[in-house]
């Protein structure tokens, strides 16, 4: 193959460049077309682990988990992974007339009392979930959440009817309330813990992690922060008196790059280490790991989204400061209890226009992306980085491609879900990617630049994330870009390095709007809201992983080899290398 020597040029100077970028809405200049770009790996330079940090996953509507396309999701997920696969639930302890799921609402009527106020603990429900999580070697991400009716302090109203479009405020209801006895709740933890040591064994819940409630700094909680922490205190006391050997975290608060965040995770943290606790009325607290989320904010321009992954990064970037800046809490582990593009899964593209991106491949390129800085990011500030959880599963019996932010849509899996396939297949260590930029004056996007102005310039992020174990080597590489506009595909050289000589089996997978993407099939079939049986299957079958070109052997001469390819916007390749014995 013919070597090109030519890196991305700029239409400005750099300093101009810098100046187009703006996470507060500037416009962009046009996206231009660029010359080949460059990627070295170089696989005798170890970074660091490539944890599983995405095998996370969350949703707002509990009883979906058991419902046919909920399960249906969950296996694949499950089969995804090499490693057990959390799940993270919300309204697990929530009460209804009769458990059932609706937009951001589920139940499960775990606890509720008799006419002399006595607890009835009723475990089916969430048995049920819980069972079909297990079933599947996946492990529960127990969120400990929300106040039953006959706990909360004010109880009426207690259930919301959200519906998209409606203002969001409308869901805060008597669930979000402190419990009216504090000890009735520690009893109700304190039970659902040991029910679980009986029912899954000790073993198994061992490897479980527990948290208390979500986004406590805004409407999901309407008490204090003081009265957050005192039932912080309460619920990891109950879990400990139930299991000692469990694991307990917190406190979920949502957008630490906000100050006012910020203080409310410090609080948390200034507590769990130096405070005086409500139960034992010892210093401190019981925290097993620390727990905050991170969102992106996209928006419309001129009818074309752009997303804002600086802000996700900005939020991730902050959080990790601040539990770094605790010496001891620095080695603890970190969950990213929800990190996302942007947040709210349950608002369909229809209403809310500036989630066009999620039926496609922008989804698609920008998860790739953003977990690549993912790991950037906790490797810059040292803290132990455990897993960062993506908010999208199902929607049940809606409408076809409605623009949820889901997995799969009616059980036809989304371009998005394909490149967490792609992760599946990458483990071991994590080796040096270098763009062809950082050996010249051009200007490469990393964690750093996308934290500070996201990628709004003239030219795309093109990068890899590349990782090597005993007996393979994976690159994954994305076309990434703020604005969802069509382009040229990018010509890429992948100059791979530190090889052992030899041969290899290289296959390569990718996601497009050719290949593994179920949606722009849904379109050439007229975008049918009552798919035949025939197109389903056809539906189902696109959306799977897809090789681009059928596997073939290379031989490495001398520790080294070139791969060339185009890669079109927004889409993501992954490369795997199998050495022959």
């Amino acid at each position: 193959m013919k070597r090109l020597y030519l890196f991305f040029f700029f239409v400005v100077t750099t300093l101009s460049f810098l100046n187009t970028f703006s996470s507060c809405g500037q416009s962009a200049l046009p996206i231009t077309s660029a010359d080949t770009v460059i990627l070295q790996v170089n696989f005798d330079k170890i970074i660091g682990e490539m944890d599983p940090v995405w095998a996370w996953w969350g949703y707002d509507e509990p009883n979906y988990t058991y419902m046919k396309d909920g399960q249906k999701l969950l296996t694949e997920i499950s089969q995804l992974s090499p490693v057990p696969v959390n799940v993270r639930a919300h309204s697990l302890l929530v009460t209804d007339e009769g458990p059932r799921a609706a937009l951001k609402w589920g139940s499960t009527n775990a606890y509720t009392e008799d006419e002399q106020g006595n607890p009835v603990y009723d475990w089916s429900i969430v048995d049920k979930i819980f069972d079909t999580y297990v079933e599947r070697g996946m492990k529960p991400f127990a969120q400990i959440g929300f106040m039953p009716k006959a706990l909360s302090s004010k109880p009426d109203p207690y259930r919301h009817h959200w519906k998209p479009g409606a203002k969001y405020e409308e869901i805060y209801r008597g669930w979000a309330y402190p419990p009216k006895d504090y000890e009735k709740w520690a009893e109700l933890v304190f039970q659902w813990v040991r029910h679980c040591v009986d029912r899954y064994g000790k073993e198994e819940v061992e490897s479980w992690c527990w948290e208390l409630w979500n986004e406590p700094n805004i409407g999901y909680w309407q008490g204090t922060t003081e009265e957050y922490i005192k039932l912080y205190d309460y619920t990891a006391d109950a879990v400990k008196r139930a299991l000692p050997t469990a694991k307990i975290g917190g406190p979920e608060t949502t957008g630490p790059g906000h100050p006012d965040a910020a203080k409310v995770l410090k609080q948390f943290l200034d507590h769990v280490t130096e405070g005086t606790n409500y139960v034992t009325g010892k210093q401190g607290s019981p925290l097993d790991f620390i727990t905050f989320h991170a969102k992106g904010s996209p928006r419309l321009e001129d009818g074309v989204v752009v997303m804002d992954m600086g802000r996700q990064l900005r939020d991730i970037d902050k959080g990790f400061e601040i539990v770094a800046s605790y010496p001891t809490l620095k080695d603890l582990p970190i969950i990213i209890g929800e990190s996302d593009p942007e947040g709210c899964a349950a608002c369909s593209e229809a209403d809310y226009p500036h989630n066009a991106y999620r039926n496609g491949t922008m989804y698609s390129s920008y998860t790739a992306a953003s977990f690549a800085r993912k790991y950037q990011l906790a490797d810059h500030y040292g803290v132990n980085f455990l897993g960062a959880v993506t908010w999208g599963f199902e929607f049940e019996d809606q409408a076809w491609f409605a623009g949820f932010r889901d997995m799969a849509t009616n059980g036809v899996d989304k371009p998005v879900l394909n490149v967490f396939r792609m992760f599946g297949m990458m483990d071991g260590k994590r080796v040096q990617v270098l763009n062809g930029a950082d050996n010249s004056d051009q200007l490469a996007y990393d964690a750093m630049s996308i934290r500070d102005h996201s990628v709004r310039g003239n030219l795309p992020d093109i990068n890899a994330l590349a990782a090597k174990s005993e007996d393979q080597l994976t690159i994954m590489v994305w076309n990434y870009h703020d604005r969802n506009e069509m382009a040229p595909a990018s010509p890429i050289s992948l100059d791979l390095k530190g090889l052992e000589p030899g041969k290899y089996l290289l296959e390569h997978f990718r996601i497009d709007k050719e290949n593994s993407n179920a949606y722009e099939l849904w379109k050439a079939m007229g975008s049918p809201q009552s798919p035949s049986a025939e197109q389903i299957h056809q539906l189902e079958n696109a959306g799977q992983l897809d090789l681009l070109t059928s596997p073939q052997w290379i031989y490495a001469k001398e520790g080294s080899f070139q791969l060339d390819m185009a890669l079109p916007r927004q889409g993501v390749s992954l490369i795997k290398l199998t050495r022959k014995p």
